[in-house]
C-alpha cells in the first residue's frame, strides 16, 4: 500500500510556512520534517515519519503557488542568512548564488526542494498537481 501526504501548495507563502506544512502534511498538527535543505533530505531517508516498510508519495497540490512563493526572492533572502552565517570558504560560492538569484537566474528554493525529494524518496515519489 502507498501511503500519500498531501502540500496544500497554496498554504506555502515562503520557507518557514513550507517547513510547518510539510512537517504536518507527514507527522500531524505540530510536525517536524525537518527546518533546513539538509535536515529535509534527512527526513526522507526514513524513520523520520515516512514509512519505512511501504511506498510513499507526496501530492504537492497547486504546485504554481509554491514555486512562486519559493522563487528567486525567497531564494536570495535564505542565501543572504546562509551567507551570514557560513563558512569563510563557502561564502564565495554563496554570494555568486545570491547574485544569480537576485537577478532571477538559477534554481530556486522550490526547485531545490523537488530535487530533494526526487533524489531521496525516488523519482515517483513526487506528484506535483
Amino acid at each position: 500500500m502507498t501511503v500519500t501526504y498531501v502540500i496544500e501548495g497554496s498554504e506555502v507563502t515562503g520557507l518557514e510556512r513550507f517547513w510547518e506544512v510539510i512537517g504536518e502534511a507527514v507527522n500531524g498538527p505540530g510536525g517536524y520534517f525537518g527546518r533546513n535543505l539538509d535536515a529535509f533530505a534527512d527526513c526522507l531517508s526514513g524513520g523520520m515519519g515516512t514509512p519505512d516498510d511501504e511506498d510513499f508519495v507526496i501530492e504537492w497540490r497547486d504546485h504554481t503557488r509554491s514555486a512562486e512563493a519559493l522563487g528567486h526572492p525567497e531564494t536570495a533572502r535564505y542565501l543572504r542568512r546562509l551567507a551570514q552565517r557560513a563558512h569563510p570558504t563557502s561564502r564565495i560560492r554563496l554570494q555568486a548564488e545570491l547574485g544569480e538569484a537576485l537577478a532571477g537566474r538559477g534554481p530556486t528554493l522550490f526547485d531545490r526542494l523537488v530535487e530533494i525529494i526526487r533524489e531521496r524518496a525516488g523519482p515517483d515519489a513526487l506528484r506535483l498537481m
